[in-house]
C-alpha cells in the first residue's frame, strides 16, 4: 500500500512540475511550416527535428506543424506567407529570396563569396550574420533565426558534357528559382536562366523544357533529378544555405522561455542538416557515377572571377555594402 501511495504522490508531483512549466513558458503556441522541399531532402528531416526538440523540451506547450512538398505554399509565395503569419509562421528561406525585399542582403546569395561551408557558417552564424538578421526583421516582418547549410551548388545537365569556364553555359537554358537574385547568378555564370518552380522542376528536364539545372548534390538525389540527367559540373558556385525564418509577430509575442527553446531547436536542426549535408556530398559523386552520370570538374578560379566581375559591374551590387562584402570575403 506505501509503494502504490509513493508512486501516486510521485505521479501528481510529476503532473505538478509539468503544468508549472507550462505556466511558466506562457500561453500555448502553434507554428506552422511551409516547406517547398519534398519530406526526403536533408533540410526536411532537419525541420523534423527542430519539431521534435520543441515540442519534447516545451513539454508540448510549443507544437510545431511541418508542411513539405509545396502543400501550403510555393517556394515564390514563402517569404510572404511568413511576414502575413497567417497560415503559416515558420520556413526556411534562402537569401535570394529574401534579397527581393531587402537588396543588400543580395550578396550574400552571390555567386563565390563563400569559399567553404565553415567561411559560410562563420559569416552567417556569427555576428555579421545575426546583424543580418536582425535588419531583415525589420525590413520585412521575417525574422531568420539561422543558416543552415543546404550544400554546395553544382550544374547538371541532359547531355554529357563539361562545363569547364563560364563561355561552356553560353546558350544553356539553365533552370534558376523565379527570383531577381536567382535569375542573376544565372546570368552571371553565363547561361541563359530559366525561372521554374523546384516543384516542376522534374518534369521540365524531363521533358527538356530546360537544359540543366543547379542545385546541391543532395538535393539532386532527394528529388532524382540524377533520373533525367546526363552529366554533373562540379562548380561550387554558391554554398548555400536555408534560414529558419519566423514571423516577427509571432517571435515578439512569445515568452524568452519558449524563444530559448525554439533557439535550442533551431540549433539541433542546424546540428542535423549541416552534419548530413556535408557527409552526403563526400558520398554522392560515387552515387551518381554509379548511376551513369557523367562527373565533371570546372575550373572554379575562372568561374569566381567571371561571376564576381559580373556582380560588381551589375545595378543589383549598388545596394551593397561592399566594406562588408571584402569583410565576409577576407574571412575566406
Amino acid at each position: 500500500m506505501k509503494k502504490i501511495l509513493a508512486l501516486v504522490l510521485a505521479l501528481m508531483l510529476g503532473l505538478s512540475l509539468v503544468g508549472a512549466c507550462a505556466e511558466d513558458l506562457g500561453d500555448p503556441v502553434t507554428l506552422a511550416v511551409t516547406l517547398t522541399a519534398v519530406s526526403t531532402d536533408t533540410h526536411a528531416q532537419a525541420m523534423m527535428e527542430f519539431e521534435k526538440y520543441v515540442e519534447e523540451a516545451s513539454g508540448g506547450n510549443i507544437q510545431v506543424e511541418v508542411y513539405t512538398d509545396a502543400v501550403l505554399f510555393p517556394q515564390e509565395m514563402e517569404v510572404s506567407a511568413v511576414a502575413m503569419g497567417t497560415e503559416a509562421q515558420m520556413s526556411l528561406i534562402s537569401a535570394s529570396w529574401i534579397a527581393a525585399g531587402s537588396p543588400w542582403a543580395g550578396l550574400f546569395a552571390a555567386g563565390y563569396v563563400f569559399t567553404s561551408y565553415d567561411h559560410m557558417t562563420k559569416v552567417l552564424n556569427g555576428d555579421i550574420g545575426k546583424a543580418a538578421f536582425e535588419r531583415i526583421a525589420e525590413e520585412q516582418g521575417v525574422l531568420p533565426l539561422g543558416a543552415w547549410y543546404l550544400g554546395s551548388r553544382e550544374i547538371s545537365l541532359g547531355e554529357d558534357r563539361p562545363i569547364t569556364t563560364p563561355e561552356d553555359l553560353a546558350g544553356v537554358n539553365l533552370r534558376m528559382p523565379n527570383s531577381d537574385a536567382w535569375l542573376l547568378l544565372g546570368k552571371a555564370l553565363g547561361a541563359n536562366p530559366t525561372p521554374i518552380s523546384f516543384s516542376e522542376l522534374y518534369l521540365a528536364l524531363q521533358t527538356g523544357t530546360v537544359d540543366g539545372q543547379d542545385n546541391p548534390l543532395p538535393s539532386v538525389e532527394s528529388a532524382k533529378f540524377y533520373e533525367v540527367q546526363k552529366s554533373i559540373t562540379l562548380t561550387d558556385h554558391l554554398v548555400d544555405s536555408v534560414w529558419p525564418c519566423i514571423n516577427l509577430n509571432v517571435w515578439n509575442g512569445l515568452t524568452e522561455a519558449q524563444q530559448k527553446i525554439i533557439m535550442d531547436g533551431v540549433e539541433a536542426g542546424r546540428k542535423f542538416c549541416d552534419e548530413t549535408n556535408l557527409g552526403r556530398e563526400a558520398e554522392l559523386v560515387q552515387f551518381f557515377k554509379d548511376q551513369g552520370l557523367s562527373v565533371y570538374e570546372a575550373d572554379k578560379q575562372a568561374f569566381a572571377d567571371h561571376v564576381l566581375d559580373y556582380y560588381l559591374n551589375d545595378p543589383s551590387s549598388e545596394a551593397w555594402d561592399l566594406d562588408l562584402l571584402e569583410e565576409i570575403r577576407s574571412m575566406g
